[in-house]
């Protein structure tokens, strides 16, 4: 198992009182690491001892300031490929059948393309199979770092060990379309409904919905695995 993937999974998971209690053991896997730099261990320690020091409560509504209310940060994959098409909810079936297939089965109320799900599926996987399904998601990942970087949000460290473990450039093109998007207040109501106004997403029939990079991460998903660990958040 890759252990910092999984820490990763847990720390870009909606904060809690059980993750502030295993921030340390969370902090120690990242400190061990030695494929990450200098620069981004230290990064990922303020991170942690901000997870673990914040109030809680404080802890959680930043968490959902930023990738709950903000479209352009959330941390659902395929929102940024499909948007709420059609699209997307054939991708979204084929991913979950991913998953089933190799004995996964996610325990929480999270969509399967939730990052933390997705890191911690991956966390089981060969390392490089790992790191190309991540060099996929290369553009996405690097976006959500600048916009996380723009706004001195300490999680950008989370993206920029991303980025390392993949090892991958992001395409040029797809990074500059997506953050060509317009970023919005989270805290503007009126701003973040016209953002929302789109069609619903429908789970349609189709596996193989989506685009080449969809494609090619799912194609890499085979080898059975079972790992029974629940992510995602209650509503509140």
């Amino acid at each position: 198992m890759d252990r910092s993937m999984k820490a990763l999974s847990l720390v870009l998971s909606y904060p809690g009182e059980e993750l502030q209690h295993a921030m340390p053991e969370i902090s120690a896997v990242f400190a061990a690491d030695t494929r990450l730099t200098g620069l981004t261990r230290r990064g990922l320690r303020d991170l942690c001892d901000m997870l673990a020091t914040g109030d809680i409560y404080d802890l959680q509504e930043a968490y959902v300031g930023l990738f709950d209310r903000s479209r352009t940060l959330s941390l659902n994959l395929f929102e940024h490929v499909h948007g709420e098409s059609r699209d997307r909810g054939g991708a979204m079936v084929s991913l979950l059948e991913t998953y089933r297939a190799a004995g996964f089965e996610p325990a929480t109320s999270e969509l399967p393309d939730h990052l933390p799900v997705l890191l911690e599926f991956l966390s089981t996987r060969p390392a490089e199979e790992a790191n190309e399904i991540l060099a996929d998601a290369a553009h996405i990942l690097e976006a959500l770092r600048q916009r996380l970087e723009r706004r001195e949000s300490a999680y950008a460290a989370a993206f920029e060990t991303l980025g390392q473990l993949a090892g991958a450039r992001p395409d040029d093109t797809a990074l500059a379309g997506l953050l060509a998007e317009p970023e919005v207040d989270p805290f503007d109501l009126e701003a973040l409904d016209r953002v929302w106004e789109e069609s619903e997403v429908t789970f349609g029939p189709d596996p193989n919905a989506g685009c080449p990079q969809v494609r090619d991460m799912l194609s890499r998903m085979e080898a059975p695995v079972s790992v029974p660990l629940a992510h995602g958040h209650a509503a509140e």
